[in-house]
């Protein structure tokens, strides 16, 4: 059975333009597979703390030397890993804030990006154990130009972070589907949103 692993990271618990688009994703996705599972992880309801000492410590302890501390502290990362390496599809919905990523979703991240479980790092380098298949990363924007080639890419520190992330990781097929100007007048927004899920259809 496909699995669909849903990652939400907007604060916004209503009109959230990431997780609009990010729903036509899933209907598209629901629709091409029909049999799929779907699990989904809504980060920013503080479901998912920032990663402890003990976290860290039960990371760089051998199995064998691991108390039964170390494996509470480590249990929701052993959980939210292996969502992640049963995945088929990733999806991430994330909007920019201060430049860069939510909080939330650097949260999620820290407690999935494990040595020896999601990478591995042998004979002085590093190779992704992640085994999802693809990853759909939705980016909203509150202004214009954020994208390569335009005048605020420079200032975009969403994009080039998680792709670098989702290959470090394994990840082969990565997409990205950005909505920009969400500030914008009404208009805009409608057809810069239309716009993004025309691209979920196509890459679901």
């Amino acid at each position: 059975m496909t699995l669909l692993l849903r990652i939400n990271s907007s604060s916004r618990k209503s009109g959230s333009h990431s997780a609009a688009v990010a729903d036509h994703f899933e209907a598209c996705f629901r629709e091409r597979h029909p049999d799929c599972r779907v699990i989904t992880r809504n980060v920013a309801d503080s479901s998912i703390p920032i990663i402890s000492q003990k976290t860290i410590e039960g990371f760089y302890t051998p199995p064998e030397a691991m108390s039964a501390e170390l494996l509470e502290a480590t249990s929701l990362s052993d959980e939210l890993i292996c969502e992640l390496q049963q995945a088929d599809t990733l999806l991430i919905a994330a909007p920019i804030y201060n430049f860069t990523v939510p909080a939330a979703l650097k949260a999620w991240i820290d407690q999935v990006v494990r040595m020896g479980h999601t990478f591995a790092y042998e004979n002085g380098s590093f190779s992704g154990l992640a085994r999802t298949r693809r990853a759909v990363v939705v980016c909203a924007y509150g202004a214009e130009g954020y994208l390569d080639g335009q005048p605020f890419a420079a200032a975009n520190f969403v994009e080039p972070y998680l792709r670098f992330l989702l290959s470090f990781l394994g990840i082969k097929d990565i997409r990205f589907i950005a909505v920009q100007g969400t500030t914008a007048d009404p208009k805009t927004v409608a057809a810069h949103i239309d716009a993004a899920k025309l691209e979920c259809r196509q890459a679901a």
